[in-house]
């Protein structure tokens, strides 16, 4: 490098909201904001009147990795059931604070049942879904009261589905009185920032400390949201939640998740984030978390859970042998990681190659903390180990699945254990 030329920068811009707001249930704590990680959350699709059926849907994405899950509240026998919900996690040692999702009566709700009110760690409210007229300032002033009475943070959601039409109609107004009218789009943009910000201001007027809000302006468009949320970023230190409002199903929510989201990330805006996608029928409903979380790791931010490497295929790898071993070790090194995290610390951050041939396996597995390169068409029936860089082993014949995961169990105890660290 010449003396002229700098270093090509790496790594996300620093533009991180600069206040934290803290989350917790007992002794869990999850901040959001600041200089903390980027936070992983999900919702639940069950009736949350179904006590049990709720709670297992929660104990299972808070075990994928959701570290905030958020309930819907929209009906007295939901808001009775959330401190059974609660009583049920307790009892399963899952700590996961919960955030209830509240539109239209959650005034009532949260005044009404005041054991919901204690139970839940955090509240989501709409503000264009808080009432209309002379009612919406007295409910949502409410809403905060109840948040400042039990010092509970809120997050402030503004969505474009259901902006408050009468602050809508006032910005329309003021544009319509513009030398140079803003186009329909940047109308929008405006009226969905400002209802964050004002909303976020009365809340600190109402009393709640300006050290538990958090806002969002949910909107379904990738460009859209990249938009909203760069001038959202220039006006507030309020931290930020990022996501689709309505991702989609399958890759197309996927793909609309991580391009949106990705941006932002990078530049440095977001503090916590949920990845909105439609479950196909019988479907999982933690794959938003895996994918969440999966954004935040390929980006370098967080790790979660061991990153497996792996070709894509060609003409060269025929055998199937390779996309097994693959999936295989991927699913199972997620399988682990509930358990893994507690005892082996940093073995999120382990990598593992699984390569097809010969043309990039030997490299690709030498840069892994362990790899393996099975053989590819007309290859020797062989398959080389590479453990830290150097080769350890040559696997052949019907059990190359089951001794290269003990391979990486035997890795993982020796390099991870709370002894060994």
């Amino acid at each position: 490098m010449s003396s002229t030329q700098t270093a090509i920068p790496s790594g996300p811009l620093n533009r991180r909201a600069s206040r934290r707001v803290l989350v917790m249930h007992g002794q869990r704590k999850i901040w959001v904001g600041g200089d903390a990680p980027v936070v992983v959350q999900s919702m639940t699709n069950t009736d949350t009147a179904n006590v049990i059926e709720t709670a297992i849907q929660i104990k299972e994405l808070a075990r994928a990795g959701s570290e905030l899950v958020r309930l819907t509240v929209d009906r007295p026998e939901a808001a009775a059931a959330v401190p059974y919900i609660r009583e049920q996690l307790d009892k399963m040692e899952i700590d996961v604070p919960l955030v209830g999702d509240f539109h239209y009566n959650g005034h009532t709700l949260l005044n009404d049942y005041p054991e919901c009110a204690k139970a839940l760690s955090k509240y989501r409210i709409n503000p264009g879904n808080v009432g209309k007229g002379a009612k919406r300032d007295s409910q949502f002033a409410q809403m905060i009261e109840v948040a400042a009475r039990y010092d509970k943070p809120v997050r402030i959601g503004v969505n474009w589905g259901s902006l408050d039409q009468a602050l809508l109609a006032r910005i329309m107004d003021e544009n319509a009185g513009r030398a140079e009218p803003w186009s329909a789009q940047a109308v929008m943009y405006e009226a969905l920032i400002t209802s964050a910000i004002e909303n976020a201001v009365r809340a600190e007027e109402l009393g709640l400390g300006r050290d538990k809000i958090i806002l969002s302006c949910k909107v379904s468009g990738v460009q859209d949201l990249i938009a909203v949320y760069r001038e959202l970023a220039k006006r507030c230190d309020y931290p930020l939640h990022l996501g689709l409002t309505e991702a989609g199903m399958g890759s197309k929510g996927i793909v609309a998740s991580t391009a949106a989201l990705s941006v932002l990330l990078q530049e440095g805006i977001g503090d916590t984030i949920r990845i909105s996608l439609t479950p196909e029928p019988g479907g999982d409903r933690t794959k938003e978390v895996v994918v969440g979380q999966e954004i935040l790791q390929t980006m370098g931010l967080r790790k979660f859970t061991p990153m497996v490497i792996a070709c894509p295929g060609c003409g060269r790898t025929t055998s199937t042998t390779f996309q097994e071993l693959a999936d295989n070790i991927q699913t199972y090194l997620r399988d682990q990681m509930p358990e893994w995290k507690k005892t082996y610390p940093g073995v999120e951050a382990m990598n593992v190659a699984v390569m097809g041939c010969i043309v990039n396996g030997p490299g690709e597995s030498k840069h892994a903390n362990i790899g393996i390169s099975l053989p590819g068409t007309g290859e020797s029936p062989a398959a080389p180990v590479f453990v830290d860089g150097a080769k350890f082993a040559t696997l052949r014949g019907e059990r190359i699945v089951e001794e290269f995961q003990e391979i990486v169990l035997n890795y993982v105890k020796k390099n991870y254990s709370k002894e060994y660290v």
